[in-house]
């Protein structure tokens, strides 16, 4: 496994690469990077982690601000660049920007998505899920287990690891 972190750079990446979307409000998510991290240690992906070292929370944030605007635009290429996102949803967090990203990806076809029943949206990434055909979760664990298989599928001839019981075409 290669971990790429914010803002490092996005060269080179092992097939399939994995972006871990959703909940980092500090003080109020769990880091529940790092456990997901753990589970697919042993696997030949890249995992890019927005959850930045060094993160400082006066930063203004507006696209003025350098170090912002660098953070935003790393995670708009890394899930761009992705061939999967596991989105997660803390219920403690609000999370605005992990429903944007939901909502900006929702028909890629490569978002896993794990919201437990009490993440106070459950409700409307629920109605997402299901229109969009988004694999959908409420336990970290089974969520992790199930993408796990998912991705262990082998290549189609055009080099994706899409899985049709998982996601939609």
């Amino acid at each position: 496994m290669r971990l790429i972190t914010a803002p490092q750079k996005l060269n080179n990446l092992k097939q399939p690469a994995i972006f871990l979307a959703g909940s980092i409000e500090m003080d109020t998510a769990v880091e529940w990077q790092d456990y997901v991290i753990e589970k697919l240690s042993d696997l030949p992906v890249t995992i890019l982690n927005p959850r930045r070292d060094h993160w400082n929370s006066s930063w203004k944030e507006t696209i003025e601000n350098k170090k912002f605007k660098e953070q935003v635009a790393w995670e708009l290429k890394a899930l761009s660049r992705s061939d999967y996102i596991f989105l997660y949803f803390d219920p403690k967090s609000k999370s605005p920007i992990s429903l944007l990203e939901l909502g900006l990806f929702a028909a890629s076809h490569k978002i896993f998505c794990c919201c437990p029943k009490k993440f106070w949206r459950r409700g409307n990434v629920e109605f997402v899920c299901e229109h969009f055909k988004i694999p959908l979760f409420a336990d970290l664990d089974k969520a992790i287990a199930i993408f796990l298989k998912a991705i262990n599928r082998p290549l189609d001839k055009a080099g994706k690891q899409r899985n049709k019981r998982f996601f939609a075409k």
